[in-house]
């Protein structure tokens, strides 16, 4: 099997498992959104957006550090496995206490569910992180089949406890089914590791090791890419802390239901942010998915100073616009009919709120395409060792987000802070390309891209007068037959144009 076929297929197996898990996720949105409402899902996402910047620190980029360490000479897997386990346990336990002590003492939290929240949601970020850790012998070996069945399970347990917490067990105790919608989120990430683990023990024990000195090692490795990160976790997910200190929250206000329809208050922002942020979360995953695949191949072209990277370069862009492309189009068209599928009517512009999380979906689909793109330039300065560079670039795109959405966020609220996200992710894209290029000399050619563009046009035009079309028929019928009829036009005009050439196709059949 060729080497870019097996990329491909280790990048599909865990898409195709994030496809389903987001089916899921749809499910999950759908319980606690109409089982919470916008406020107390606003509370929600609060709790895990404020744990990410925690989270953050115990990852530091260890994995992808690790992933490429494997690769250099996979007889280390079990040594190197063992320290990371190590290293990643400790920092996973020191940010969640960090977590756990700030959310407590933060005094606009005090009173609310969202200090006890943090406390159970810590539990399932740490299964996170260690889950992450030894699906990296996977990644190695191209086998994420494996750490997608453990995803995928893991998300059934997690939903199918969430729909017994809202439907029979608290449907009159909105404050206990508020946490245990929290518990199900840590008993679903428990079965994600156990089933993981049970697959990595075929290619390598799990086995702590404490060598100190090599801990030091990966850490100082990691810690430029670990910073840049830190940065990017927080421009991406600032926006929501800062509606939450700059904007009043409904229990404040004297009538909160009529007031907050008259001015801005941080829960129901959030809350109709969050489900668009969520959203967004699910897409920019598959570029990481994708790159991961790539990156030991990456590696060892990189090692070896072959000319083969510029082609890999070309090629991974190629594919990151060929997929990023049409769901920016797809999903900016179909920004209603989507929300009001994963959610619930109330988080549609014009039904309770005048803009929605349509409207936040439109505009970070934009973001969207620029952090596919973003990924590649940023994991091949990583392979270059240049991880103090994406450091800086991240580190301006922080000062940027921070200052614009200080002035935007009391104007639009969330609808600012998104824009500000759009203008960050270009930020990165510019300097990161800029850097990569002058360190590589690599020159990407547009051709793909403008027979790409042209597809997903008409891709566009057939989706748009598609859903005038069928702007009166339930949005469940709209999605159900646009989706697939503008995937199969975006298909048939990519082959057309030629867009995916017989070279790519014989590229993924040859052997290697």
């Amino acid at each position: 099997m060729s080497i870019a076929r097996k990329i491909l297929e280790n990048t599909f197996v865990q898409v195709l498992g994030k496809l389903i898990t987001a089916a899921l996720s749809i499910i999950v949105l759908k319980i606690i959104s109409g089982y919470l409402g916008t406020a107390g899902y606003g509370d929600y996402t609060t709790i895990y957006q404020f744990l990410a910047f925690f989270g953050i620190i115990a990852d530091f980029g260890i994995y992808t550090i690790t992933v490429k360490e494997m690769s250099r000479d996979e007889t280390k897997i079990p040594v190197i496995l063992g320290n990371v386990m190590g290293l990643r346990s400790f920092l996973a336990i020191l940010a969640m206490f960090l977590a756990v002590l700030t959310v407590f003492l933060v005094p606009r939290y005090t009173g609310t569910l969202i200090p006890l929240g943090v406390l159970i949601a810590a539990l399932a970020t740490i299964l996170t992180l260690l889950n992450g850790t030894i699906s990296s012998v996977l990644q190695v070996h191209l086998k994420m089949q494996y750490a997608t069945i453990g995803l995928v399970v893991g998300k059934i347990a997690s939903v199918s406890y969430m729909w017994y917490v809202a439907y029979v067990a608290f449907t009159d105790n909105l404050v206990g089914g508020f946490y245990h919608l929290l518990w199900a989120g840590v008993l679903g990430n428990l079965v994600m590791f156990l089933i993981t683990g049970y697959y990595v023990r075929r290619y390598s024990k799990i086995t702590y090791r404490f060598d100190f000195g090599y801990w030091r090692k990966v850490f100082m490795t990691s810690l430029p890419f670990g910073v840049a990160l830190i940065l990017n976790t927080i421009y991406m997910r600032l926006d929501v802390i800062l509606m939450t200190f700059i904007l009043p929250h409904s229990q404040s206000l004297p009538n909160p239901e009529a007031d907050c329809l008259k001015q801005l208050c941080s829960d129901t922002e959030i809350g109709l942010y969050g489900v668009a942020m969520r959203m967004l979360e699910m897409l920019v995953i598959i570029p990481i998915y994708f790159m991961n695949s790539v990156l030991p191949v990456m590696t060892r072209y990189i090692e070896e100073q072959s000319q083969k990277i510029r082609t890999l370069m070309q090629y991974s862009f190629d594919f990151l616009i060929a997929t990023g492309l049409p769901i920016l189009v797809g999903g900016f068209i179909l920004a209603r009919p989507i929300i009001h599928f994963i959610s619930d009517s109330e988080f549609v512009g014009g039904n309770v709120f005048q803009f929605g999380s349509d409207m936040a979906v439109r505009i970070l689909m934009f973001a969207m395409l620029f952090s596919f793109v973003n990924a590649l330039f940023g994991f091949t300065l990583v392979v270059l060792n240049k991880q103090v560079k994406l450091m800086y670039i991240n580190a301006g795109a922080v000062v940027f987000n921070i200052i614009s959405n200080i002035f935007v966020i009391p104007v639009w609220g969330f609808r600012g802070a998104a824009v500000t996200s759009v203008f960050s992710e270009l930020i990165i894209l510019v300097f990161a390309y800029w850097t990569a290029q002058k360190l590589l000399g690599f020159h990407l050619s547009v051709r793909t891209l403008v027979r790409t563009a042209f597809a997903v046009l008409m891709m566009g035009i057939t989706v748009y007068f598609g859903y005038v079309f069928m702007e009166e028929v339930w949005f469940v019928w709209q999605l159900a037959v646009l989706v697939p009829v503008g995937g199969l036009i975006y298909i048939f005009f990519m082959f057309k144009t030629k867009a995916i050439t017989p070279e790519m196709m014989h590229l993924i059949r040859k052997k290697p």
